[in-house]
């Protein structure tokens, strides 16, 4: 960087002559390309480290939740298996291992007519899923609050709404 300097001191200098004064302006010409290309080289460099940044905030916070579940298990753990509800309606709930800890497959027979398998998320004592009639909670009750004469008597049970409820024997 330094001998270009010293050549458009040199030849600004000898200011008198036509020639040198072409040659200085396609020096300062060049001077000025080989700035851009630095410029651009460290925006660049710049652009690569944030990315890295964000890549790096995402992995920890990914790690951040898997380690949270494994220390502390959501609620819904606890629902894991098989659960019955009236005039054969099931729901099978597992955890998810494709995903971090707090996702479920719900297996899910809901209607005489309607069944499928959908994917829940834990949300504090709540396990929350979408079926074609919509976004469902699923919370931890007893039979009464499930609202189905046939579970009123049982105490370990799960509602997704009133009239609609699972239990376990």
């Amino acid at each position: 960087m330094r001998m270009p300097i010293i050549a458009v001191a040199a030849l600004a200098m000898l200011g008198g002559c036509h020639g040198a004064q072409t040659t200085t302006s396609n020096l300062a010409n060049h001077a000025d390309s080989l700035a851009d290309s630095v410029d651009n080289w460290g925006d660049a460099a710049s652009n690569r480290v944030d990315a890295a940044s964000d890549t790096t905030q995402r992995r920890i916070a990914g790690l951040d939740n898997r380690m949270a579940g494994l220390v502390d298990p959501p609620a819904a753990d606890g629902w894991i298996g098989r659960w019955k509800g009236v005039e054969g309606l099931t729901l099978t709930i597992a955890a998810d291992p494709a995903r971090r800890p707090g996702h479920y497959r719900l297996t899910d027979r809901y209607t005489l007519d309607d069944n499928g398998v959908f994917d829940g998320v834990a949300t504090g004592d709540t396990i929350v899923f979408t079926r074609p009639d919509g976004q469902q909670v699923l919370r931890a009750t007893d039979g009464k609050a499930t609202g189905l004469k046939y579970l009123a008597g049982k105490s370990d049970c799960l509602t997704v709404k009133p009239g609609e409820g699972y239990c376990r024997d």
